[in-house]
């Protein structure tokens, strides 16, 4: 049906990346070479799948480690596929996006979900399909296991010290959320499903979970005494050593947040994802509506910035093939980077351009990964003045060149609009090479416009010094 997911194969593999984070905050060789294990598998699936219609991303464990873009390296190879690293607030967009696609019928006014994950857990306000609050937390149920129940004992008093240690977390964030109010709180994910099924199966709950049957479950944890005694209905065996930590956190979101019941929802962060991906299909891809949202809310001038990107766009054109740039992630970005040149602006005019970078790299922003805003801000801190090159020599030998590419058709479309005046460009052809970008101008324009005359000689005094020969006429 369109527009609906119908599931056709499913593969599923814990690999607990957030455990092999050492005190460093590295990951370990041993658990990297678990996870590309599995990468490799899950590629092997994936076969055949062209990359539009694959996404994959890594979410708390990869934002903290230190080495995580090598690990990034490899299970790229091993997937077959680009993987994306999502800040927590667009984990918790996504987590909400696919708790509430799973819900049947949406009469509730407004929702609480929570997701308990391996390195954090997400709490989201919403209606609908609209998030209006969201948070991610520093915690986990792996992280709070391993500092609590690493070596299995189960007590009432390393229960209460984990607990606290989760209200802490809960603690900065209760009041806001308790103070908007929900009329259902949901749960998603491996934690929540997994004392769902131990709560029913027990009869300590008919339907979801309960305050009651949570007392129930915690009683039932600190009298085994021992993980290796612990016999509940329904647990899997994989999960038992992060059980307990996950079980303190959810048990404090409900002492914190008040909560007496609580809904299951199957569908979370995967979820999220497909429909995600279906939104970008269709057309509906949420970071046009986040750029748009930038505009609007920093006040840049639409007029100017729908120029630039359009002569930015028509320039790609040309010269894609022969640059080796043509990919649509290229296009959307240096379109979207059009559009937000001057976002810096809203700071101050001196320096804007790296004002905009800033932003750019710090900003919530719906529908982005990390590397995809990390990229935007290259392109608009890079688009005027003197050429970034230290910052690009931080990117990935295999995409730098590519990007000062970008760069530079960005540079010229800002270039040739910096008058801001309304009146459409003349017809401009361009060539290029591995090293140089001539422009060719109608007889006699430049004559007729010294400044932009006098800005690409500037221009090609920049580009000079990264490499590249600037030749117009």
């Amino acid at each position: 049906m369109e527009g609906r997911l119908r599931i056709v194969d499913k593969l599923r593999e814990m690999v607990r990346l957030a455990g092999g984070l050492n005190e460093n905050n590295r990951l370990t060789e041993e658990v990297m070479q678990s996870a590309v294990a599995c990468l490799e598998r899950f590629g092997q699936r994936l076969t055949g799948i062209p990359a539009h219609g694959v996404r994959a991303v890594g979410t708390n464990t990869l934002r903290k480690a230190k080495n995580s873009g090598e690990f990034v390296r490899r299970a790229e190879a091993a997937l077959g596929h680009k993987l994306d690293i999502i800040t927590g607030f667009e984990e918790a967009r996504l987590i909400y996006l696919g708790v509430s696609h799973c819900l049947e019928g949406g009469g509730v006014a407004r929702r609480l979900v929570i997701d308990i994950g391996g390195g954090s857990p997400e709490l989201i306000l919403g209606r609908q399909f609209e998030p209006e609050r969201m948070e991610s937390l520093h915690m986990g149920c792996v992280g709070i296991s391993m500092r609590f129940f690493q070596d299995g004992a189960l007590s009432e008093s390393r229960m209460r010290a984990a607990e606290i240690a989760a209200l802490q977390e809960f603690e900065g964030i209760q009041e806001s959320f308790k103070g908007r109010g929900w009329d259902l709180a949901i749960g998603a994910s491996g934690t929540i499903l997994a004392v769902r099924e131990i709560v029913l199966a027990a009869a300590w709950s008919e339907d979801g979970i309960t305050a009651a049957a949570m007392r129930k479950l915690r009683k039932a944890l600190i009298a085994a005494g021992d993980l290796a005694k612990l016999e509940l209905p329904s647990l899997q065996k994989e999960r038992v050593p992060v059980f307990p930590g996950g079980f303190a956190i959810l048990w404090a979101a409900f002492q914190a947040l008040g909560i007496e019941r609580m809904e299951v929802s199957d569908g979370a962060l995967r979820e999220g994802l497909l429909y995600d991906l279906l939104g970008r299909i269709h057309d509906q891809d949420v970071r046009e509506h986040t750029v748009f949202d930038l505009l609007s809310r920093y006040e840049v001038n639409r007029a100017q910035a729908e120029r630039v990107a359009a002569t930015a766009l028509y320039l790609y054109e040309i010269v894609a093939d022969d640059w080796k740039i043509r990919e649509e992630a290229h296009a959307l970005c240096l379109r979207w980077s059009g559009f937000l040149h001057q976002l810096g602006m809203a700071i101050s005019h001196s320096q804007h351009h790296k004002h905009g970078a800033y932003l750019l790299e710090n900003l919530d922003m719906p529908g982005f990964s990390k590397g995809e805003q990390q990229f935007l801000a290259t392109l608009v801190r890079a688009h005027r003045r003197k050429f970034p090159l230290d910052e690009i020599k931080e990117i990935p030998k295999q995409s730098a060149e590519a990007t000062c590419r970008l760069c530079i058709i960005l540079r010229l479309s800002a270039l040739l609009h910096r008058s801001q005046n309304p009146k459409p460009l003349p017809l401009i052809t361009a060539k290029v090479d591995e090293s140089k970008i001539w422009l060719v101008f109608p007889a006699g324009w430049l004559d007729e416009h010294p400044l932009t005359r006098a800005d690409l000689d500037q221009e090609a005094a920049y580009l000079e010094a990264a490499g590249y020969a600037l030749r117009f006429s």
